[in-house]
């Protein structure tokens, strides 16, 4: 989860792990140490799509860091916005949207969402055991 870690101190945590200065850093993104800096210090929000993709290579980001770096960079936004990597995810897939409208309108709550979860890694686990045999869209999860 997120907790209290900000976008900047995340990058900046990451950088320092990662043993590269923040004058090394800009250089790699091609960016100023200053805006860098002022990311870092929560003085500017997370910069575009494509530079949180450099951000993620330099980084050498696993895909849990990527997602956190995403939802991240999202809340370091003024405006409510979703995280990049599920943009066009939840504006392609109809019902996707669908059952977001529906789960905030029901006010569903953590718990009912990690049940969720947990049924559709059961449910993809089953089907890589049984030779990843597709299963039509209509088909529910148990």
């Amino acid at each position: 989860m997120i907790n209290d870690k900000t976008f900047g101190s995340f990058i900046a945590e990451k950088r320092i792990e990662k043993d590269i200065t923040l004058r090394g850093f800009a250089k790699l993104l091609d960016l100023s140490p200053v805006y860098i800096s002022n990311i870092e210090n929560g003085r500017k929000p997370a910069p575009t799509h494509e530079v949180l993709e450099r951000i993620a290579l330099v980084l050498i980001l696993t895909k849990e860091e990527q997602e956190l770096m995403y939802d991240l960079a999202a809340k370091s936004k003024n405006a409510p916005t979703v995280s990049n990597d599920l943009q066009e995810y939840i504006m392609n897939n109809d019902i996707v949207r669908v059952a977001l409208r529906t789960a905030k309108d029901l006010d569903i709550t953590d718990e009912k969402w990690q049940d969720f979860i947990e049924k559709l890694e059961l449910f993809t686990k089953e089907q890589r055991e049984i030779g990843g045999e597709e299963v039509s869209g209509g088909e529910e999860l148990q």
